[in-house]
């Protein structure tokens, strides 16, 4: 129909877009500086460190953009959750690379998100809709605050600071991995009667 919005155009799903765009960008940044030795402070680390803060920091403009606007929208609904998830396993990624971040990590988040989408999937085709738990919600900030203490540590010279502050982050990351397979489980538990109704 002429004059009709798109229900993509939205402010909301524009910043949506542009942090998918920018977790590439974001990470041909990253590899650009070499990796940091401890012995001195690295601006260029640092800067990946901010860059990735602001990156996370989008995650909240454009949900908030899209409820104060009152512009929630199918597009935004599919596409938010894909940002959340490329920002967090390319920036594990990263780490793992770096050899700052332990491979279990990885596997946790990634098997989850499988584990979630299969999931997603079977349960839309019987017709049920499992509301999104706050669970989830903590487990994508935690692991985002996880990641970025160590990209912060990474580029701070050695030293008794560094080191409680790589503590800290470190038990950030025990907490996110802890939470990452606790909202997996809790979805499993509220699919497992859409997934049994498929066998009668």
């Amino acid at each position: 129909m002429a004059g009709r919005k798109s229900a993509i155009a939205t402010p909301a799903n524009y910043v949506t877009i542009a942090r998918v765009v920018c977790v590439p960008l974001w990470l041909a940044i990253a590899e650009a500086f070499p990796a940091p030795d401890g012995t001195k402070f690295s601006w260029g680390g640092f800067l990946v460190f901010l860059l990735y803060v602001a990156l996370s920091f989008t995650d909240k403009i454009d949900g908030y953009l899209a409820r104060s606007r009152n512009e929630v929208t199918t597009f935004g609904k599919f596409l938010d959750p894909i940002a959340d998830k490329l920002e967090v396993v390319v920036a594990l990624a990263f780490l793992l690379e770096r050899g700052l971040c332990s491979s279990w990590v990885l596997l946790v988040v990634v098997a989850r998100e499988f584990l979630v989408s299969g999931l997603r999937m079977v349960v839309a085709s019987q017709g049920t809709v499992i509301a999104a738990s706050n669970l989830g919600k903590a487990k994508t900030a935690t692991t985002m605050i996880a990641i970025g203490g160590y990209l912060l540590c990474a580029a701070l010279p050695a030293g008794g600071f560094t080191s409680g502050f790589h503590t800290l982050s470190f038990i950030f990351m025990v907490a996110a991995v802890v939470l990452t397979a606790w909202s997996g489980i809790d979805y499993f538990i509220k699919s497992w009667p859409a997934l049994t109704a498929m066998d009668r």
